[in-house]
């Protein structure tokens, strides 16, 4: 009787065979899904604490990355830190055996000339270099008669920052970028490649409402997402979430922007419930852990 290619009577040669084909078939399936994120985590949940007390519960996390942010001080880097100072926080956070993914940075004033808002901007940008960080999110504008000024001042910056290796973007953070489709205009309007979006669907529930989905809004950033915050949001106005436990559909929104282009760059947590420390740095890994896994399933 001829030897049949079924599952009981297959050859070992046979078998070989299509266990070689079949990894073949894999690899090439995940060359197809290659992606390239930095998994991070901000100093922001650790509010009531010193940075450094902040970049001890991030490396315990098993993060790689950390994001600079907010301490119990407030910012950690502002317009007023000199270059040293920023240098000596990034050398904080290599002694913990990680690199630095992203400042966050303030304002810059434009509300006198565009020329004081470039040279504020261009403090940030120093600080960025000096920190160690490849890219810097700024918050916007809140005033829609600043807008032309405000990025105005960006246009003029973007060859700057991109020659201290330093990549700028736009948070959706409320005013005139406070959805994904709002900064895509003003993100066209700068039309530099050094210029993107910084995404935080956090946010974009926070300041509709609840009402816009970043699922939904997600449809109108094809191309331009430069990084993330990983930030959840609850009903009425609460962005100290852990992320997977909130309305934020991390799942589909990711696979959105993953097939919208976005599939290398920062992925920073900036939200997670509150508690003790060590309550804190579990929330932390935790959320490490979530990530990897929306990685895995893309």
């Amino acid at each position: 009787m001829a030897e049949s290619d079924s599952f009981k009577t297959i050859s070992r040669r046979n078998f070989i065979g299509k266990v070689v084909m079949s990894a073949a078939a894999g690899a090439i399936l995940s060359s197809c899904k290659k992606t390239d994120y930095r998994i991070a985590c901000y100093t922001r949940p650790w509010f009531d604490h010193d940075y450094r007390v902040a970049l001890d519960g991030i490396a315990e996390a098993g993060y790689k990355y950390a994001g600079i942010m907010t301490d119990r001080g407030g910012r950690i880097i502002t317009l007023e830190t000199t270059v040293e100072q920023a240098v000596a926080v990034g050398n904080e956070v290599t002694k913990r055996g990680m690199k630095v993914a992203s400042l966050s940075a303030g304002g810059f004033n434009v509300s006198n000339s565009v020329s004081e808002g470039i040279e504020e901007l261009k403090r940030w940008i120093d600080n960025t270099a000096g920190l160690g960080a490849p890219i810097v999110h700024l918050g916007g504008v809140t005033d829609p008669a600043l807008a032309d000024r405000y990025f105005e001042a960006i246009k003029e910056c973007c060859d700057y920052a991109a020659g201290k290796g330093v990549r700028l973007s736009l948070k959706t953070h409320g005013g005139v970028n406070s959805t994904g489709a709002g900064c895509r205009e003003y993100i066209e309007k700068v039309n530099h490649k050094n210029f993107g979006l910084w995404y935080d669907p956090g946010n974009v529930c926070f300041y509709s409402d609840g009402l816009i989905d970043p699922v939904d809004d997600a449809e109108y950033i094809d191309n331009i997402v430069f990084g993330m915050s990983v930030k959840d949001f609850k009903m009425p106005k609460d962005v100290a979430v852990t992320p997977g436990s909130g309305m934020v559909d991390f799942p589909r929104l990711l696979k959105r922007l993953y097939k919208g282009g976005f599939r290398k760059g920062p992925l920073v947590v900036e939200g997670l419930y509150q508690g003790e420390l060590t309550y804190i740095n579990a929330e932390a890994k935790k959320t490490r852990e979530y990530i990897e896994q929306l990685i895995r399933d893309l």
